[in-house]
């Protein structure tokens, strides 16, 4: 569920003073002739024209190697979530050329490979695909067309009278035919084609467009080959451990045993960095015990510092009774109608707080980083990431050096869920660079696992106020929800910005339901841990905080929740189809409570979801186990608009399935005293093998804009789950996780 495997790319000795061409040639290992399409090969004409347009300038973007396998370096990294296989995918259908003939890589950083129109490179919101599918599918197209003219050449006969086949360039009237491979060097040497000659295919015509191509990497997967950030390996490497402070703002006062802590076995040196000390030894296993041997005396930073500072006296408990207790009207993030006057009009008003708690990422990749000064005067990093260029630019403000001279290899990541942006403190990277700088020697850093659950970054808080107004009939007319919780932006920003973070909001805001009058709003509450992006963002939390509430209207309306929603989204063609859907999925909607066929007292839950352009609608089945809750069957049913590899969308479906129900049933953080009681798995514990039910996934193409598809089945679960408990065992749920609540009585 949390574990993604990646290829790593073979790492070259020192560069001296390298061209940019020159460093991908030597790096990638690109054989003599080969087809590259971008910067680096010189420009002219028509080939600087359409670097113009995004997906065109794309330095060493591809290449075609002289037995016709294709090099393609993606511009969104790859973390389980299969893109490097959508994009082959992509790429090999307007190319012609079989996604099996790929080797697919994480790109280095450069303007180049921006093929978002936002002009953002993120790995992130579920936008890989759905942003760059154009683009990609424009590349192979004019990669296409250039073998297609070097073929033309070859055989002296016009370019109309070629056609291709998977690798390799027909020439029908002559039954002569050309491999990819051979027409590399040919191809390279002409210009890139105006964009807006090439046609691109019609999805009448895909070969591998919407099908479940197997993935590029699971070889490598499969073989043990996959390396990661951990596993790198350079000459001359230095390894190191870390023991940080026990809360976020506290210095080293003194080490009581420095010189023991040096003296023991493999330690090479140590080091005091913020909020930390650092062992450098031969072995990390060397420099992990001796960090955790150091005896330090921590203190408590000064008034005037502006580091963010975790409080004596912070606990979980406390805080979650701040958010619930605050009061205010809220600065407005969406409105309809007049919610003052529905909630006065109405026949019936329903009032509740519902709240959710921090989570950890908890990933099983243990966050580490490697860091090397080349005598050219360039730093090289290896660092998981999901923003190379960010990452690039925010080393080189660090360091003072340009970013021509910083080197970023991002390794496949192993899980992310929006762990690997910049978290100042919550990555190892900027201790590495401090500690190889130090030692005038490479230096890889690897966290502890309880030093990760230390200082991770964790998904807000929030408690939310309701107050729904039901007509006569039961039907809600009338719904204002206040949050009190700040966003993850908002917290990376360390400050309330000028607008609302719209990642605090989403779930509450964007529903489709038709309730005509309606607002929702934020009380913007400091939170004292620091805050990070969780897979599915605000909706993770939200769309359980809203969908549960809206069953707590359905049964005080004395509506069925599935009929009251096909009700609110009666005019939602779109949502009703998805919902009738999982409902049809599922064998009919059946709520229950009712007896299974094992003698179990059971009951069915629904909820829905709209995240990163997508739609999302799931039924769990449960029953109680000795007090605890027991998830046998969840049916969910996702549109994604449309979709390039209904495999990965269902392997998608399940992952996120696994994760939702990880944090409705289980996962919560809890700090006593300013610290996390977890510093590790045996005290946060997260969905085991035994407690994952069966999975049934369909997948709806409406045909719609292209929508995300790694976060967008996640936020439907947990309300799902959580209004099936409420149905079987008559009591409101409104809070995660389930296992804070005994259900033996």
């Amino acid at each position: 569920m949390r574990n993604a495997p990646f290829d790593a790319m073979a790492m070259s000795d020192v560069p001296v003073n390298l061209s940019r061409r020159r460093f991908m040639l030597s790096s990638a290992g690109i054989a003599a002739g080969a087809f590259v399409l971008g910067l680096g090969v010189p420009q002219r004409g028509a080939r600087a024209e359409a670097t113009k347009l995004r997906g065109t300038k794309v330095p060493a973007f591809l290449e075609i190697r002289p037995d016709s396998t294709v090099r393609l370096q993606s511009p969104f990294v790859e973390g389980g979530q299969g893109t490097f296989t959508a994009m082959a995918q992509i790429v090999g259908e307007e190319l012609d050329a079989d996604p099996a003939t790929f080797v697919v890589e994480n790109a280095p950083p450069g303007d180049a490979y921006v093929v978002m129109d936002n002009g953002m490179r993120i790995t992130g919101g579920s936008m890989s695909i759905r942003n760059g599918y154009s683009a990609m599918r424009r590349l192979g197209a004019l990669a296409r067309e250039m073998l297609l003219q070097a073929a033309a050449r070859q055989f002296d006969v016009p370019v109309e009278e070629l056609t291709t086949q998977p690798g390799r360039v027909i020439h029908k009237p002559s039954e002569r035919s050309i491999a990819y491979g051979e027409l590399a060097h040919a191809a390279m040497s002409l210009p890139v084609p105006d964009p807006a000659t090439v046609r691109l295919r019609e999805p009448g015509e895909f070969r591998w467009i919407g099908a479940p191509v197997p993935r590029v990497d699971v070889h490598d997967k499969s073989t043990g080959k996959v390396v990661y950030t951990v596993d790198v390996s350079v000459d001359d490497m230095l390894h190191a451990a870390v023991q940080h402070a026990p809360r976020l703002g506290m210095t080293i006062q003194t080490v009581r045993n420095e010189d023991q802590v040096r003296a023991m076995k493999g330690v090479h040196s140590t080091h005091r960095l913020p909020g930390a000390f650092a062992v450098v030894a031969e072995r990390w296993w060397d420099a992990k015990r001796a960090a955790e041997a150091a005896l330090i005396d921590w203190q408590e930073p000064g008034p005037d510092t502006t580091m963010r500072v975790m409080p004596t006296d912070f606990s979980t408990e406390a805080f979650r009774k701040e958010l619930a207790d605050t009061r205010g009207p809220g600065e407005d993030a969406e409105t309809r109608g007049d919610v003052v006057r529905g909630l006065k009009n109405a026949h019936t008003v329903v009032e509740a707080t519902y709240a959710s708690q921090y989570v950890n990422h908890a990933q099983l990749e243990p966050p580490s980083a490697l860091a090397r000064f080349n005598p050219d005067g360039a730093l090289e990093v290896w660092v998981p990431n999901q923003a190379p260029d960010m990452f690039r630019a925010d080393i080189a403000k660090r360091t003072g050096l340009p970013v021509e001279k910083i080197i970023i290899h991002s390794q496949m990541l192993g899980g992310f869920f929006g762990r690997h942006f910049l978290y100042e403190t919550a990555s190892p990277y900027p201790q590495a660079i401090t500690l190889a700088k130090e030692t005038g020697r490479p230096v890889k850093l690897i966290w502890s696992r309880e030093e990760e659950f230390l200082r991770d970054t964790l998904r807000p808080m929030a408690a939310v106020r309701f107050r729904g107004g039901l007509d006569r009939n039961g039907i809600p007319v009338a719904l204002e929800a206040v949050s009190a919780t700040e966003g993850p932006t908002e917290g990376l920003n360390n400050k309330r910005g000028d607008r609302l973070d719209d990642s605090a909001l989403e779930g509450l805001t964007g529903k489709s339901y038709d309730i005509p009058d309606r607002r929702i709003a934020q009380n913007f509450v400091k939170n004292p841990v620091m805050l990070g992006y969780w897979r599915s963002v605000g909706n993770s939390m939200n769309d359980f905080l809203y969908e549960t509430f809206l069953d707590e209207l359905a049964d005080k309306g004395h509506q069925d929740p599935y009929e009251l929603r096909l009700h609110l989204l009666r005019d939602n063609r779109r949502l009703t189809t998805l919902l009738k859907s999982v409902a049809d999925l599922s064998g009919g909607w059946k709520r229950g409570p009712f007896t299974a066929a094992d003698g179990s007292r059971r009951a069915r839950g629904i909820g829905m979801a709209s995240p990163f352009g997508s739609e999302a609608a799931a039924i769990a089945e449960v029953s109680i186990e000795n007090g605890r809750v027991r998830v046998h069957e969840v049916w969910e049913a996702i549109d994604p608009g449309k979709v390039v590899n209904p495999a990965i969308v269902e392997a998608q479906v399940n992952g996120a399935i696994a994760l939702g129900l990880s944090q409705v049933l289980l996962e919560e953080t809890v700090y006593e005293n300013g610290m996390p009681r977890a510093r590790n798995y045996d005290g946060y514990p997260i969905l085991a093998l035994n407690q994952m039910p069966r999975v049934h996934v369909k997948i709806v193409e409406s045909g719609e804009k292209m929508g995300g598809v790694g976060e967008p089945p996640l936020p439907a679960i947990p309300p799902a789950v959580a209004n099936a408990v409420s149905t079987l065992t008559g009591r409101r749920i409104r809070s995660m996780p389930l296992s804070r609540h005994d259900f033996a009585s």
